[in-house]
């Protein structure tokens, strides 16, 4: 008696698990426009800091809005 319920319970994990992975793998994917304004923020972040010139700024901002 004991086996069968341990057996059931293990059945039981593992449908847990798995239904808990196949609900990530169906998230929906964000928006691509949302992906864009984070790396703008990031850009806008990287030239605040002096990490890039002013004409690395504007070009890879040109590069950025071309992808949408």
């Amino acid at each position: 008696m004991l086996a069968i319920v341990g057996i059931a319970l293990l059945i039981y994990v593992v449908v847990r698990l798995a239904s808990k992975t196949s609900n990530r793998n169906e998230a929906a994917p964000e928006p691509k426009h949302a992906n864009a304004s984070g790396a703008k923020q990031i850009l806008e972040e990287r030239f605040a800091r002096g990490e890039l010139t002013a004409e690395q700024y504007r070009e890879q901002l040109r590069v950025l809005d071309e992808s949408q």
